[in-house]
């Protein structure tokens, strides 16, 4: 899995650089997420610009990494979704579920606020 991890005093921003979050990628992506989690780390921003698919098992991650953030009342929001993911997320009810931003900066405001 590529990504990169940006890692600040309130949050920690884990961009995924992959076109698809599948099977393939979504194990180690939860295990990242619960990784950042366990070093302090409650608000973690997950950015998918670079992924413009996503099938049940990203799906999977994507709602571990907000249950763990919110067990440890924290934030976790998502940011960067194209039209695909978003669509899925949408079709899946998700949307009331998971914190949604269009953008890294909007996301940082949210947690911040």
């Amino acid at each position: 899995m590529r990504y990169s991890l940006d890692k600040n005093e309130k949050f920690a921003v884990l961009k995924l650089h992959e076109p698809k979050l599948n099977t393939l990628i979504s194990a180690e992506l939860k295990s990242e997420m619960l990784i950042i989690n366990s070093q302090g780390f409650n608000n973690i921003i997950l950015d998918l610009s670079d992924t413009q698919y996503c099938d049940s098992s990203g799906l999977s991650a994507i709602l571990v990494g907000n249950r763990v953030c919110r067990n440890a009342n924290g934030n976790f929001i998502i940011t960067g979704l194209s039209d695909n993911v978003k669509k899925l997320i949408t079709i899946s009810q998700l949307d009331s579920v998971l914190n949604i931003s269009t953008n890294i900066d909007e996301a940082i405001a949210a947690i911040n606020s």
